[in-house]
C-alpha cells in the first residue's frame, strides 16, 4: 500500500518545482523585455548581471560564466564597450589580462532595474525574507550544479 506521507511529500516536491520552472520562465521574459528596451540582446543582459551581481570579473571568467569562448567573449564585450556600459581596464597583476566592469552608466542601468526585482518582494512580510533568501541561494546553488553535470554529459538526441 502506498505511504500517504510520501505521497504528500512527492506532490509538494511537485509543486514547487513548477513554481521555480515558473519563476524561471518570468526570469527569462523579464531578460528578453529588458534587453529589447536596452537595445541589447540577451546574453549582453546576462553579462550586465553578471556584472553587478558579482562585480569586476576577469573576461575570461565572464566568458565561462556566459559559455562563451575567448572570441565570442572579445565581440561582447566590444558591444557593451560601444553602448557605454561596461569597459575593459587592466588586471591589477597581470598584464595579459583584462577586467570587465560596468561603467557608471551600467551601474545606473542596472540599479534602475533592481527595483523591479526588489519589488518582486513587497508582498511577503520581512521576517521571512531571510528565509526565503537562504532558500533561493540554495536553489540556485543546486541549478548551477545540476547544469554544470547536465554539460558534461553527450548531447540528447531527441
Amino acid at each position: 500500500m502506498p505511504d500517504p506521507d510520501k505521497s504528500t511529500v512527492d506532490d509538494t516536491v511537485t509543486g514547487a518545482a513548477r513554481a521555480l520552472r515558473a519563476v524561471i520562465l518570468a526570469g527569462e521574459h523579464y531578460r528578453q523585455v529588458v534587453a529589447a528596451h536596452l537595445g541589447l540582446d540577451v546574453s549582453q543582459t546576462q553579462a550586465l548581471s553578471y556584472l553587478y551581481s558579482k562585480g569586476d570579473l576577469g573576461q575570461v571568467e565572464l566568458g565561462a560564466l556566459l559559455g562563451y569562448n575567448t572570441s565570442s567573449i572579445t565581440a561582447l564585450v566590444d558591444r557593451l564597450e560601444r553602448a557605454g556600459i561596461a569597459c575593459r581596464v587592466r588586471h591589477p597583476t597581470d598584464r595579459r589580462r583584462s577586467i570587465v566592469r560596468l561603467t557608471e552608466r551600467g551601474h545606473l542601468v542596472m540599479r534602475d532595474l533592481d527595483r523591479t526585482f526588489r519589488r518582486a518582494f513587497d508582498h511577503l512580510e520581512p521576517q521571512s525574507l531571510a528565509e526565503l533568501t537562504t532558500a533561493m541561494s540554495s536553489i540556485a546553488a543546486d541549478l548551477r550544479l545540476g547544469a554544470d553535470a547536465l554539460a558534461d554529459l553527450p548531447p540528447a538526441r531527441l
